[in-house]
């Protein structure tokens, strides 16, 4: 009969051999850690395991396992060494200049400290192990092939690597707790959404116009140059006019971060399509991401990027105004009073701003305290943070962002728990449309969409759950020499044209309804037209009301919102090991691309 001490060993020498192959080695993926290391070593308490790295290149490359990476074969299932394969060789096509300008932000060294921490170096060392990291991670991405795991692995400087296992553990437990919290809250979604849909009145959507196509109007684009120069803002903006015989309603569409206009052309043209016309600025951030970087610390948005996009969109609208005057190109075609706004992540925010959500100091100034953020996973945190320089004495209410002629506004995968909050977002009193993705990894779901939705006060709000989507699904294609993070074919995921459906036809009958005032669109705003739409394998979810108390048993939502905390323990070591196959490469993308 076996021991209970040795079923005990047993047990923790399985556990820990697989810690080594699918947690290690993704975490390091996730954290740049790599280069021209000959061996790997996993410690936890007494034992002490290692992988050659020779090993895992003939695996990779040519699917042999040696006999030194053999002994650990019979403790993953064929399926976990196929996706440890795939992780090890799957490429991230990005400049390494790309990669070095957000590692050498705050928020990137961030990271970089964090991770650090699980490494515990045995050799002396003449830098800090984060410095270490983030040159091997810039060195990795200049490679031939492209950023891989194999490729951070041979750069790492050091001979070997040595991985605290229990670091490793827990920062695996904290990221499968979120993954597990967002996956409950989805299902909840789905489930009222599903009820919604069942409770409508019966409508036969095939029988009305399939939004989804093009309407009847062509449009005329115009490519307009403003300088702000109170601000010393240069606004190059896309302007859509279609040809409609009445003054047009007028939608503006902001990019996130790092993209551009052109990453929402096929958004502008579809909604002119219907006779709106178009205004999407290009905002001044997208240049600070392509400026050299000389090794120095720079930070991925200046705090007053958080008042300047508003102001970009007020400013371009008081010029357009003025051109619907004295512009024969536009005069007497635009509707500038009734305006209705399409944001993206930063874009995002930028919605919700001018919609009247404000900037809510005292829950940024909770949640950006040191020792909080040592601990959170919701990257975008980090970047809200950023919004404390603004404060400088000034109360929230003093920053007043709101522009009357916003009559609706659509956020997508926004930034909101901190920067706005409760006491933010609930000052928001015109109609409004959050929409989140099941797997964005820099602005999760849970705590940036799912959860702010419930703390609108007003009653004409939607949210929608892209289910399958990224947090760059929605992004379309852009002009490849003015994207500021080069292909993001690599970080946008499946099927992003069905995402790019979904946003036309789910925008449409909202700014329809809310900004031009036709109300025959508004039998498309429901939850059984989105079910009508909705198809594998990115469906999509749809609901018009959801309470606090019904995620309260799936999280904290006063508390853990910004945090992206959870102060359960996983169910199982060797199911988050697992799990972290999948997502090595996704928060490889969040370091890269936040």
């Amino acid at each position: 009969m076996i021991s209970l001490y040795g079923k005990w060993a047993s047990s923790l020498r399985r556990i820990s051999i697989v810690l080594v192959l699918s947690v290690l080695l993704p975490t390091f993926g996730m954290s740049n850690s790599v280069l021209a290391a000959e061996q790997v070593y996993g410690s936890y308490s007494a034992f002490r395991l290692s992988i050659p790295i020779t090993s895992l290149e003939t695996y990779a490359q040519t699917g042999v396992i040696d006999n030194k990476l053999n002994v650990y074969q019979q403790y993953l299932p064929p399926q976990k060494l196929q996706d440890l394969r795939r992780i090890l060789l799957t490429p991230v096509k990005v400049s390494p200049v790309v990669v070095a300008q957000f590692l050498y932000t705050p928020q990137g060294e961030f990271i970089l400290r964090r991770l650090a921490e699980a490494i515990k170096t045995t050799s002396p060392q003449t830098q800090p192990e984060y410095q270490t990291l983030r040159e091997a991670f810039i060195s990795a991405a200049a490679e031939p092939g492209g950023l891989t795991l194999l490729n951070l692995l041979r750069k790492y400087p050091n001979s070997s690597i040595n991985i605290d296992l229990a670091h490793s553990m827990g920062i695996a437990g904290e990221l499968e707790q979120l993954i597990n919290e967002t996956s409950l809250a989805i299902a909840e979604v789905n489930r009222k959404s599903n009820i919604e849909a069942t409770n409508q009145e019966s409508i036969n959507f095939s029988q009305l116009p399939d939004l989804r196509q093009l309407g009847k109007f062509t449009a005329q684009k115009y490519a307009l140059e403003f300088f702000d120069l109170s601000r010393r803002r240069q606004l190059s903006t896309d302007v859509y006019i279609p040809n409609v015989q009445s003054p047009a309603p007028v939608i503006v569409i902001s990019h996130g971060l790092g993209t551009d206009s052109s990453n929402f052309r096929y958004l502008a043209t579809h909604l002119a399509s219907y006779g709106f016309a178009l205004v999407v600025p290009n905002h001044s951030d997208a240049e600070q991401l392509r400026s050299p970087i000389n090794n120095k610390t720079i930070e991925v948005t200046q705090a007053d990027e958080f008042t300047n996009r508003p102001l970009d969109v007020k400013y371009i609208l008081n010029q357009l105004e003025a051109a619907n005057q004295s512009d024969s190109r536009f005069r007497g075609k635009l509707n500038l009073q009734q305006v209705g706004v399409f944001g993206q992540s930063l874009g995002g925010y930028t919605a919700l701003a001018l919609a009247g959500a404000k900037i809510n100091f005292e829950q940024l100034q909770r949640d950006c305290q040191p020792k909080l953020l040592e601990d959170t996973w919701n990257m975008s945190l980090l970047l809200q943070c950023r919004a404390l320089a603004l404060k400088n004495g000034q109360s929230g209410e003093e920053i007043n962002l709101r522009d009357e002629r916003v009559k609706a506004a659509i956020a997508v995968n926004p930034i909101t728990s901190s920067i706005f909050g409760k006491a933010g977002l609930s000052q928001v009193k015109i109609p409004v449309m959050l929409v989140g993705s099941s797997d964005d990894t820099v602005a999760p779901a849970l705590f940036e969409q799912i959860v702010p939705f419930s703390w609108f006060a007003n009653s004409q709000k939607y949210l929608v759950m892209l289910i399958g989507a990224s947090h760059f699904s929605t992004i379309g294609n852009g002009n490849s020499d003015r994207e500021a993070v080069g292909s993001l074919a690599q970080v946008i995921g499946d099927n992003p044209a069905q995402a790019h459906r979904y946003m036309n036809a789910l925008s449409l009958p909202f700014f329809q309804t809310y900004v031009a005032g036709t109300s025959t669109y508004f039998a498309y705003l429901n939850a059984a037209y989105a079910k009508a739409i909705s198809s594998q394998p990115l469906s999509v979810s749809f609901v018009q009301s959801l309470q606090p108390t019904e995620l309260a048993q799936i999280v904290d939502t006063e508390g853990k919102a910004a945090k992206g905390l959870s102060q359960k323990s996983p169910n199982s070591i060797v199911s988050f090991g697992f799990w972290m196959l999948d997502v090595g490469m996704a928060l490889l993308h969040v370091i890269m691309f936040l």
